[in-house]
């Protein structure tokens, strides 16, 4: 009898990526419905919390959004009172993005969502912090190797 082969969806890596990443994103949607805001709108008003007065461009490179996907964003964020938009005095083309002072407000109320979406996946902090890290490294190999350079494995070998 001879060995079944593991099935070629099985052993894609970004088949576990992709269904992992829809996975937190559901995880985190009972956490945020409370502060009535989607996955994306959080991420967005935690880096204004962490960094106010942010470019609409910053705020897409450190997103990694382009600029359909972030205006809208921002725009539904502004409808709902959390931050402003303005132009900057030293050039008209860029757009500042600015907590309101409900957008403050509701920090405080957001404090407790890492907390209860870590006891959710039960990692430890030092796990979190390894499987980020792993993570991290994956992403810039990845980008790396689109802008056409070479990248080495964590072992010094070119792949």
């Amino acid at each position: 009898m001879t060995a079944v082969p593991p099935a070629v969806l099985d052993s894609l890596l970004c088949l576990d990526i992709y269904a992992t990443s829809r996975l937190m994103t559901r995880a985190y949607r009972p956490l945020l419905g409370a502060l009535e805001l989607t996955y994306p709108q959080y991420l967005v008003m935690v880096a204004l919390w962490d960094e106010d007065g942010r470019t609409v461009g910053n705020l897409g490179e450190t997103l990694e959004l382009d600029s359909g996907t972030l205006s809208p964003l921002l725009k539904r964020l502004e409808v709902a009172g959390l931050l402003t938009r303005t132009r900057t005095r030293k050039d008209e083309r860029e757009v500042e993005v600015r907590l309101s002072p409900a957008g403050r407000e509701l920090q405080a109320r957001a404090r407790q969502i890492p907390g209860d979406l870590a006891a959710l996946i039960c990692l430890s902090g030092e796990q979190s912090a390894g499987l980020q890290r792993q993570l991290r490294a994956l992403r810039h190999n990845i980008e790396r190797a689109l802008a056409g350079e070479v990248v080495t494995s964590a072992f010094g070998e070119a792949l």
